[in-house]
């Protein structure tokens, strides 16, 4: 079984990065692969609803390869997937909205690739907005009829700076709560 979570913080290090690896911490635990892919900085192209994924049938973006092909590819041979980021006025980073929007409608057009799996939301937040991007994330996996695995709280950890968010031991208790359930549905699912 293999996990692959998307980062859509510019900072490659930073809270975003740091939360991530509690969850994974876990997962390796249970002897579940894990795969980390920075999308944050990369030239990622929102959807142009040009509408060819619903023509061509190939489980691709027909838009100009900008690395989103192989995160589509990535998400379909994965059990699991995590999508996380940090909040930019209470919303997700645009690269991520970019990943959600382009692999939401390939996936949709080609029979709901992302049927099943398991979904699960990591945000790094300064202070407030968090439980729209958690909600946002989660909208996307509901329509995707993906599973979502809960936690102790909602997940997100609170930090400014790179590395703050360690300080947050309801947030690190609750990316831990995280993986443990996400290995947990993962074994019931494929194990």
């Amino acid at each position: 079984m293999k996990v692959v979570a998307f980062n859509g913080s510019p900072k490659k290090e930073g809270n975003t990065y740091l939360l991530v690896q509690k969850v994974f911490g876990e997962l390796q635990k249970e002897g579940i692969e894990t795969e980390y892919v920075h999308i944050g900085g990369k030239s990622l192209h929102g959807c142009t609803a040009c509408l060819r994924c619903k023509e061509n049938l190939d489980k691709k973006c027909a838009l100009p390869d900008d690395g989103l092909n192989s995160y589509i590819e990535k998400m379909e041979t994965a059990e699991g997937i995590i999508l996380a980021s940090p909040v930019y006025f209470s919303n997700v980073t645009s690269e991520m909205k970019a990943l959600i929007d382009r692999a939401g409608y390939v996936s949709k057009a080609n029979g709901t690739l992302l049927r099943r799996k398991v979904g699960a939301a990591v945000i790094a937040v300064r202070r407030a907005g968090a439980t729209m991007v958690y909600s946002d994330i989660n909208l996307f996996f509901g329509l995707q009829e993906m599973i979502i695995p809960g936690s102790s709280y909602w997940n997100f950890g609170i930090g400014r700076l790179p590395g703050e968010v360690l300080k947050d031991d309801e947030g690190i208790s609750t990316m831990e709560t995280l993986g443990k359930n996400m290995a947990w549905l993962l074994k019931k699912l494929y194990g």
